[in-house]
């Protein structure tokens, strides 16, 4: 009897946390749930189409549902104004949770979870490498939880959705890639098969990319995908979403790959 009743006990000792977790996650979701039913006012709207006229072009289905996701996020991740930066406004954190969230668009995601602070430059800012050196930088993303970026280039990027540098979306896309614990190229996938697929198609345009920028040659994807694996994922997700006839011209297993991971194809925008 006396086992029984400490078996009993034990049980219910470890079966409470993961009660008290599992009421924690749907209480959760059914807030992010009444996020999402959000929309922005017709003001927001139209300031946002100024500043990232991206989600103008965005069929309106897919600019409902970024609505939505720009509520989630900004309830959940911190916006800190630093480098004399009075504030970061609302019509601000509008505009880069916009390009956060368009790469969501469409496809499981937990609104990266590890991300809990978006840190908001005026402009260019000095950043320590780990050698001591000092460099200008217009975005980060820290594996520590942190987007640092430049407000300048976030809006000098967003304005002009056709010249595949937007750097917002370049520093989120690391993000991504970041969630497994290492930035490394590769996001983490669905499938073992995904994998295989993903690093057959994402090496052999990385090489590609690397020839063309040793060569001299003009290239679609920016030079500095040419930097790392990482850094090409980053930069042609940009391309992606800013370039996708040139992308998918040259690079037409790549921009399949992207649009099968990110669930949206950016060249039916374009005709839409």
């Amino acid at each position: 009897m006396h086992q029984l009743i400490r078996f009993l006990l034990l049980t219910l000792l470890f079966a409470i946390p993961f009660f008290i977790l599992h009421l924690l996650q749907r209480k959760r979701m059914a807030r992010r749930q009444a996020l999402a039913a959000k929309r922005l006012s017709q003001q927001q709207r139209t300031e946002l189409a100024r500043d990232f006229p991206l989600y103008a072009k965005l069929p309106n289905d897919l600019q409902a549902e970024l609505e939505g996701l720009i509520h989630v996020f900004k309830a959940e991740k911190g916006f800190e104004a630093c480098g004399g930066l009075d504030e970061v406004t609302d019509h601000m954190q509008n505009v880069i949770a916009a390009q956060a969230c368009l790469l969501l668009l469409r496809r499981p995601h937990d609104m990266y979870a590890k991300l809990r602070t978006i840190l908001v430059y005026p402009d260019a800012f000095t950043s320590t490498g780990p050698h001591g050196e000092q460099t200008v930088r217009l975005g980060e993303s820290w594996t520590t939880g942190s987007v640092v970026l430049s407000w300048e280039s976030v809006v000098n990027g967003a304005r002009n959705p056709y010249d595949g540098h937007d750097v917002a979306i370049h520093e989120f896309a690391h993000q991504l890639d970041q969630e497994d614990g290492a930035g490394d190229g590769v996001p983490i996938l669905h499938t073992t098969c995904s994998y295989r697929e993903w690093s057959r198609i994402m090496h052999r345009a990385f090489e590609q990319h690397v020839k063309r920028v040793n060569k001299g040659k003009p290239t679609v994807i920016d030079e500095y995908g040419a930097e790392s694996p990482a850094e090409f994922f980053a930069v042609a997700t940009e391309t992606f979403y800013e370039k996708p006839r040139q992308l998918h011209r040259k690079y037409p297993e790549l921009y399949e790959l992207l649009a099968s991971y990110y669930g949206v194809s950016p060249l039916e925008w374009e005709t839409s």
